[in-house]
């Protein structure tokens, strides 16, 4: 039995020595860095070893970084309940690479590569049911990518003036206030100015 990360972290470079391309223990986490083509091979060894048990997939994380080769990046958590440690999975690729789903291994996946596809565009080869869930089904664009625009697209809205629902461009204002940084001890100018005419109406 593995209860201690570094020990974990040994034996799973010892079984998976060439499919392991870094690792690191931080945190109370060890994270594995691995190659796209390699997911499948390493996810079933962690859920299935009696020495990892890592038979939770709590959630799927993507990153983008746009101005690099390899744009995108994917984190996959998980968690051993038997041996209470958690190990993080993270792989990076280019642009128009398709990542093996791993709905098979579990079921749970499957919510969650949708979320990354709907917020990234990060397609996944085998999964079931590939479509937009946070956004609208006629939504254009992802909204994590670092080049998504604040402006520009459409948004989806219920119009009581027409009875249904419509699109329309979004539309963000700032509106600009002037502030008073003055000393809320001493108050504000327009509040030393209604006090000065209340004084002179006395007066008078």
């Amino acid at each position: 039995m593995i209860k201690n990360l570094d020990k974990l972290e040994k034996f799973i470079n010892s079984e998976l020595s060439s499919k392991v391309k870094n690792s690191l223990v931080k945190n109370e986490e060890l994270l594995i860095e691995i190659s796209p083509e390699d997911l499948i091979d390493v996810v079933q060894f962690l859920k299935s070893s009696e020495k990892c048990k890592f038979r939770q997939l709590i959630d799927i994380a993507g990153v983008d970084y746009p101005d690099e080769e390899k744009r995108f990046q994917l984190v996959y958590l998980f968690l051993s309940h038997e041996y209470n440690l958690r190990i993080k999975l993270s792989l990076r690729f280019e642009i128009n690479q398709t990542i093996i789903s791993l709905t098979k291994i579990f079921p749970s996946a499957n919510w969650m590569e949708r979320e990354v596809f709907d917020m990234y565009g990060i397609k996944f080869k085998n999964h079931p049911d590939l479509r937009r869930i946070l956004t609208d089904y006629g939504f254009k664009g992802h909204p994590l990518r670092k080049d998504f625009p604040l402006t520009g697209f459409n948004e989806v809205r219920y119009s009581e003036k027409e009875k249904k629902v419509i699109y329309e461009p979004v539309k963000l204002e700032q509106n600009y206030r002037n502030f008073d940084f003055e000393s809320p001890w001493e108050g504000t100018k327009y509040s030393k100015q209604l006090n000065n005419i209340e004084k002179d109406g006395k007066k008078n």
